[in-house]
């Protein structure tokens, strides 16, 4: 991108915010060919937040929609969410999720951070994974942070398909579809809350 004027500039950070709210300071002044302290007096012209306010805003207002989930059973913090359509959602890895040896992240919590958000997505009380297909695209390191995105793509009755990608900055290091039901809470197990012992109900048939 070729250096901009100032009035220009602004206005294009405006709107690359508006579309893409968890961007850095740092990513900015790369794609603006600028400093990051110049990116910094141009968000406070414009009266742009810096991005843990920004993440803390998108937080609160996402996990208040969320159905299928509770707070504290999401991997990762809830950071967007469009109920049947998208989310988003940020997990700041440690030594304590690392192999000792290597400090490489374990699989699991990637792949338990992009089921949860898989499962937030979905209007439902009561939303199941029923099958998923994964790949790890390269190791992440202890203290990455990782942004999972979440759309989903095909939806017929109670089954959903979900894409979730997750990348550490511009890099791409885990992607899966989730096959996903959205179920009765009364008739989970065959039973309903009016006929006891009832079990003629057939459960999510395997995509």
């Amino acid at each position: 991108m070729a250096r901009m004027e100032r009035q220009e500039r602004q206005r294009w950070l405006a709107e690359y915010v508006r579309r893409h709210p968890l961007v850095t300071d740092e990513e900015l002044a790369r794609q603006l060919k600028v400093s990051v302290p110049t990116v910094r007096l141009d968000r406070m012209a414009l009266g742009i937040p810096e991005l843990r306010r920004r993440t803390e805003g998108l937080a609160q207002r996402a996990i208040e929609g969320v159905r299928s989930l509770g707070r504290e059973e999401m991997v990762g913090e809830l950071i967007e969410l469009e109920l049947g359509r998208y989310g988003s959602s940020r997990l700041v890895t440690d030594l304590t999720m690392a192999f000792a040896r290597t400090g490489v992240v374990r699989g699991h919590y990637l792949f338990a951070q992009a089921d949860s958000l898989a499962i937030a997505v979905i209007n439902g009380d009561v939303v199941l994974t029923g099958l998923a297909n994964a790949k790890f695209k390269r190791p992440v390191m202890a203290g990455e942070e990782l942004v999972a995105r979440a759309e989903v793509i095909r939806r017929e009755r109670q089954r959903a398909v979900v894409l979730v990608v997750t990348q550490s900055g511009s890099d791409v290091v885990f992607r899966a579809k989730f096959v996903v039901f959205a179920l009765d809470p009364y008739r989970l197990g065959g039973k309903s809350p009016t006929v006891a012992g009832d079990r003629t109900e057939r459960g999510p048939e395997q995509a």
